[in-house]
């Protein structure tokens, strides 16, 4: 496969050349007797997908390439004794399709069920790519007919798969419509497209998106090799037209567990101008128990961050429940003692302040 400088730089070009088989793959990695094996005993649970782009980052020789492990199948996803198929009960939140409501406020709003790539340990794995939960022009409509209907939605959230999978002409007309809604205050997009097809962030799109404020993005990065140029351009066309931009991680075994890799993604998500928000815990998800870390665990990396980076370059802990999001905190307030509250420093110190009853 040969492209241009202007091809590779198309985000359309990207998505119609997604590498999705053996052959493709072996452009860019010596790919394994396993990962050949999961190929093709997946290809009926959870295919994969990778824009070249996010092929190109991935290293050739290096089996534990973090880029590598998010993306490509392998056997051990067939030996998860504890994995759920929904494990956030998603289905039974929905009022209408791909319409999500927990919380009474906001909604998550499934727009589309399509990706630049297959993360093997998406929370919706039973969405993408599958026909059942496309969405045509009329769901779409029943979807923001549904929101109009209800006036406690003040936040709309547009996730999927992944919004910006569309053109800018169709996410166009699902901002006007929920624009045109009064009670609809905030508007958020979920995509993981800086991340994995930053081409496709452009400033045709920025133009249009900015018409539209308060427009929100979250995006998801999980690992320092994913701060390219490429990506820092995305981010800067974003936060340029007055878009805040928050990053959305997951804790993932083997690939960004440890305090030194987490600093420095965090760092330098910071110095790209994009919050670091929530790192979420890895979900009891069909196929993913290769990914998960204990909680303690997580809390201890968390705790190991207090005081050695900027605190907003410290992400929330977030474990997500059918019943909502619930933080997994270090306890630093140890406690009242008489007349004081006794908690502890950074750097494991107690300390009492006078704090009378």
């Amino acid at each position: 496969m040969t492209e241009s400088e202007g091809d590779w730089e198309s985000w359309t070009w990207q998505m119609q050349n997604r590498v999705d088989g053996v052959e493709g793959l072996a452009s860019y990695i010596s790919v394994s007797e396993d990962e050949c094996k999961a190929m093709e005993e997946l290809a009926t649970h959870f295919r994969f997908r990778i824009t070249p782009y996010y092929a190109s980052l991935m290293d050739a020789d290096d089996l534990h390439c973090p880029i590598r492990r998010q993306v490509v199948p392998r056997m051990v996803e067939l030996a998860d004794a504890a994995g759920l198929r929904d494990p956030l009960d998603e289905e039974e939140h929905s009022p209408v399709k791909n319409v999500i409501r927990v919380y009474p406020d906001r909604v998550a709003f499934c727009v589309n069920n399509e990706c630049a790539i297959y993360c093997r340990y998406c929370l919706r794995k039973r969405m993408v790519g599958s026909e059942e939960w496309s969405m045509k022009k009329r769901e779409l409509a029943r979807g923001i007919q549904w929101i109009r209907q209800t006036p406690a939605i003040r936040d709309v959230l547009l996730t999927g798969g992944d919004p910006l999978t569309y053109s800018d002409a169709r996410l166009e007309w699902i901002l006007q419509e929920l624009r045109s809604i009064p009670h609809v205050e905030i508007i958020r997009l979920g995509t993981r497209l800086p991340v994995t097809l930053p081409y496709r962030i452009t400033p045709e799109l920025c133009s249009m998106l900015q018409k539209y404020h308060p427009i929100w993005v979250n995006t998801h990065f999980n690992h320092p090799k994913e701060l390219t140029a490429e990506a820092a351009r995305a981010a800067d066309l974003l936060t340029k037209a007055g878009i805040p931009v928050g990053n959305q991680s997951v804790l993932l075994k083997g690939i960004n567990d440890d305090v030194e890799t987490m600093k420095r993604l965090c760092e330098g998500l910071v110095r790209m101008r994009v919050r670091p928000y929530y790192v979420y815990q890895a979900q009891l998800l069909d196929g993913t128990e290769h990914f998960r870390v204990r909680i303690e665990d997580g809390i201890a990396l968390f705790r190991a961050l207090r005081g050695r980076t900027s605190g907003f370059a410290i992400p929330q802990y977030i474990l997500d429940t059918p019943h909502g999001k619930v933080p997994l905190d270090h306890a630093f307030v140890k406690g009242r003692d008489g007349d004081d509250i006794v908690v502890e420093t950074f750097e494991g110190l107690e300390w009492r302040e006078r704090n009378p009853l």
